[in-house]
């Protein structure tokens, strides 16, 4: 069973890095550099199940580009990747559903709880 995931990390070498474990795992991966791309990719009939989103982004923060996404395709579940080591998330966030499980540190020592996180919401989507 695969799934789409996105990633979108302004860092080409986390991107790649990430990109190439996950479809390692079985994932069908798509990356941006920004959000922008992202959501033209995405309005161009892309779909996903799960993004991988950085904070510290050139085009727009993070957390706004989750309340954009959100908006635009409520059913797209987040996963937070940031080297911001005092990121908290709002409140708005978790309203969402995004906990602080949903968060992983950058640089990550092992991507499989990233993986495992990724898969266990494509699953689960699925399945509602």
């Amino acid at each position: 069973m695969t799934h789409w995931v996105l990633i979108v990390d302004d860092e080409e070498m986390i991107r790649e890095n990430l990109k190439a474990y996950l479809e390692d795992e079985g994932f069908w991966v798509v990356t941006f550099e920004a959000v922008m791309p992202a959501l033209n990719w995405l309005l161009d009939g892309g779909g996903c199940r799960v993004c991988i989103m950085d904070m510290r982004l050139p085009d727009m923060d993070g957390n706004t580009a989750i309340r954009t996404l959100h908006r635009l395709y409520p059913d797209m579940k987040f996963l937070i990747h940031t080297g911001s080591s005092s990121y908290h998330l709002p409140e708005d966030l978790r309203a969402m559903g995004l906990t602080d499980a949903s968060v992983y540190q950058k640089p990550l020592g092992d991507m499989a709880p990233l993986a495992k996180a990724a898969r266990a919401l494509a699953l689960r989507e699925k399945q509602l």
